[in-house]
C-alpha cells in the first residue's frame, strides 16, 4: 500500500487533521481522522495505525502545553476515563457500536446547539464531580471502542468557558493519558501488528507539523471565535456519528 499515492493521498490530510485537533484547534473534529483514511484500509486497522502517531502528537501537545491546562479538571475527568477504557476492553466482543454512536451523537448534537447559542445555565459553569465522573467514563469508553472520545470531554469543557489556550492545553493532557493507557489492551487484541507500525512510521514525521499548526491557530483565535468554532465542529461531529449508527 507504500506504493499507492492514494494510501498519501487520503491519510497525509487525516494525520494532518488529527493533529491540528490534537494542537487545541477543531476539538471534536478529529474524529472525522479515520473515516477519511477508512476510504482506502478497514476502520480497524485505520484506527490501529493512527495509535502510535497519536502517542507522538501527545508528547509534543504535552511538551506544547505543559504549563497551560486545569488541573481540577483533569483529577476529575481521569479516573472516570480509566474506567471506561475497562469497560470497552471487557465489552469490546458483544458492545454494539451503532447503539454507541447514536447515544454519543444526539448527545453532542444537543451540547453543541446549547453552547453555540449559548443557552447553558450559570451552574454548569462549575466543577461538577459526578458530571465529570460520567462525561470521563463516557470519553474513556468511546475513545477505545469506536474512538470518539472527543465529544463527551468538549461537553464537560465547553461549560466552563476557560481560556482557549488552557482548555486546548487540558483536553490534550486529557488525551494523552487516555492513548498511552489504551496502548495496552490495543495491544493485547493484536493491533499493532508489524504492517500497521510500519505504516506509522511512515506518517509519524507528520505529527508535531499538524499540532504545531493547531497551537498557532488557538493563539491567533479569540475566545469568542475559538468557542463558536468548537461548538460548531461538535455539532458536525455529532451529526457524522448519528448518521453512521443510524446508517
Amino acid at each position: 500500500m507504500l506504493s499507492d499515492p492514494l494510501f498519501y493521498l487520503v491519510s497525509i490530510p487525516a494525520v494532518l487533521l488529527y493533529g491540528v485537533a490534537k494542537g487545541g484547534f477543531g476539538g471534536a473534529v478529529a474524529i472525522l481522522s479515520v473515516p477519511l483514511m477508512s476510504l482506502l484500509m478497514p476502520p480497524t486497522q485505520a484506527a490501529a495505525i493512527l495509535l502510535p502517531i497519536l502517542v507522538v502528537m501527545d508528547a509534543v501537545v504535552v511538551y506544547t502545553y505543559r504549563h497551560q491546562f486545569e488541573g481540577q479538571a483533569l483529577r476529575l475527568l481521569l479516573p472516570g476515563a480509566l474506567v471506561g477504557i475497562g469497560l470497552g476492553w471487557l465489552t469490546v466482543e458483544f458492545m454494539n457500536e451503532d447503539y454507541l454512536r447514536i447515544m454519543v451523537g444526539v448527545l453532542a448534537l444537543v451540547f453543541g446547539v446549547q453552547q453555540l447559542f449559548n443557552l447553558q445555565s450559570a451552574g454548569s459553569r462549575q466543577h461538577n464531580p459526578w458530571s465529570a465522573g460520567f462525561f470521563g467514563t463516557l470519553a474513556g469508553f468511546t475513545s477505545f471502542s469506536i474512538h470518539a472520545g472527543g465529544p463527551p470531554v468538549s461537553m464537560y469543557l465547553l461549560p466552563k468557558r476557560l481560556p482557549p489556550l488552557i482548555y486546548a492545553g487540558t483536553a490534550g493532557m486529557f488525551f494523552a493519558v487516555v492513548n498511552a493507557v489504551k496502548l495496552v489492551p490495543y495491544y493485547f487484541l493484536g493491533q499493532f501488528s508489524p504492517t500497521n507500525l510500519l505504516y506509522a512510521l511512515v506518517l509519524v514525521p507528520l505529527a508535531p507539523l499538524g499540532v504545531k499548526l493547531g497551537h498557532y491557530l488557538v493563539k491567533r483565535s479569540s475566545p469568542t471565535v475559538y468557542y463558536r468554532i468548537i461548538s460548531f465542529f461538535l455539532i458536525v461531529v455529532g451529526a457524522k456519528l448519528l448518521w453512521d449508527g443510524l446508517s
